[in-house]
């Protein structure tokens, strides 16, 4: 059976592979297997592609967010706030630190974390509000911002969207932003990799310390700090791929937009919800997520998957009903947008080389699972 795969890092790698070939060549005749030049221009590189002074790269994007919350002085027994509907990553990083994650609902179309509900969280302990640019899109920084206590501040989850833009600013761009380059994502790496970018010198400083044991020198520990670090393989392919992202994020619009038209009858008929775009946002489609309406949606995957289409699901179960984080209190009914949302939610192939012959299987297989 022809596969289609939800995300195809084959014909990713296609693209890049001399690219790659020839990076790997220069780090191994030069044996700089952690730091060196490709990383420096590497953090260089993306630094300016986001818009921002700086770019640290780390291990992985949890860590990148790990290392984003400590420089804004999150510490023990701080709370943060951050949407119930994110992957696991955004409230472990918060976790791992001692801090306690405090959770609010998203909006009922773009699934993006609610400014409001971000806004009535808020407590005398809260230290920071990350909010998650999920599936490709932006959050409202700007709303946040302009509501919370002098403070408190915004660290944004940015690890779903390089190249996403709001209002003209890049994702990422605000005070301090962690982000992934896990293989899957839209700049992927060949293994874990991520960063953190700001335009904050000292704060870039302090998550470059706080990530190499604790001091920029060796031998020097001037915080306590841990192992964190981006290697010099890595670096070579997200050069070689950060130099197409803009043709890939563009060819996924494309693939989005196909998908609107494609999909329109089922949407039309109830049987689906399409994925929403918020005023102002340009898109990247990290993610093209649909809602099945009136369909068992885990059945749905399975038929899909039985037909060789690589669906899947992001995310089953929200922040507060995972075992990981049964102790914050919460029960069914507490966050209802996050909740019914996972409850109906799949995620269509979608990648820079989908075509549009797989892109009209894959909504004929989805017709026929809903049937």
């Amino acid at each position: 059976m022809n596969q289609i795969p939800l995300v195809d890092l084959k014909a990713a790698h296609a693209e890049v592979a001399e690219d790659v070939r020839a990076g790997f060549d220069r780090v191994l005749a030069g044996t700089a297997f952690i730091g060196g030049e490709e990383v420096r221009a590497f953090e260089r590189e993306y630094a300016e592609f986001a818009g921002v002074g700086h770019c640290v790269g780390v291990a992985n994007g949890t860590d990148a967010l790990e290392l984003a919350l400590r420089a804004v002085g999150v510490g023990v027994g701080d709370e943060v706030v951050l949407p119930a509907n994110t992957f696991i990553a955004t409230a472990g990083a918060v976790a791992r630190i001692g801090a306690r994650p405090v959770l609010a609902d998203c909006l009922p179309d773009t699934l993006l974390l609610d400014p409001a509900a971000a806004l009535d969280a808020v407590g005398p302990a809260t230290r920071a509000v990350v909010p998650v640019h999920l599936y490709g899109q932006c959050a409202d920084t700007a709303a946040l911002t302009a509501g919370l206590p002098k403070h408190v501040r915004v660290v944004e989850d940015a690890a779903q969207s390089q190249g996403a833009t709001r209002d003209g600013r890049s994702a990422g761009s605000g005070t301090i932003a962690a982000t992934s380059f896990y293989p899957g994502k839209n700049l992927g790496a060949y293994g874990d990799a991520g960063a953190v970018v700001t335009d904050d010198a000292e704060a870039a400083n302090l998550v470059r310390a706080l990530a190499n044991h604790g001091g920029v020198a060796k031998y020097r520990h001037d915080v306590p700090g841990f192992n964190s670090r981006l290697d010099g393989l890595q670096a070579v392919v997200l050069r070689a791929k950060l130099a197409r992202l803009a043709d890939g994020n563009a060819a996924r619009r494309a693939a989005a937009a196909r998908y609107d038209a494609l999909l329109g009858g089922l949407a039309a008929a109830g049987r689906v919800t399409l994925p929403v775009t918020a005023d102002g946002n340009v898109h990247v489609w990290h993610l093209y997520v649909v809602r099945v309406g009136g369909a068992d949606r885990d059945a749905v995957v399975g038929k899909l998957n039985a037909e060789g289409i690589g669906a899947g699901v992001h995310y089953p179960a929200p922040v507060h009903l995972t075992p990981a984080f049964r102790h914050l209190g919460h029960v069914r009914g507490d966050f209802p947008h996050a909740e019914r949302a996972a409850d109906r939610m799949l995620s269509l192939p979608l990648f820079p080389q989908i075509t549009a012959a797989q892109q009209q299987r894959v909504v004929d297989a989805l017709t026929n699972a809903l049937r």
